[in-house]
């Protein structure tokens, strides 16, 4: 997988896991992790031919663990 980013966010990304002793791609894979129990737990009040995007997922859903 290959995902386009500003190079500011992926330096911000890259030291909040170094401090934290993780590798990027850990935290990458708990995050869409996450996300997925999420958009599974939503995905029957989803209108039919509705998109899922990350602006219907709330900062409280994403829950503490994955502040970076």
């Amino acid at each position: 997988m290959h995902v386009s980013i500003a190079d500011d966010m992926k330096k911000r990304f890259h030291a909040a896991c170094a401090i934290r002793g993780l590798k990027m791609s850990q935290v990458v894979v708990e995050m869409i992790e996450q996300w997925l129990k999420v958009d599974d737990a939503s995905a029957s009040a989803i209108e039919p031919g509705e998109s899922v995007t990350t602006s219907k997922v709330t900062r409280s859903q994403w829950g503490d663990s994955i502040n970076v």
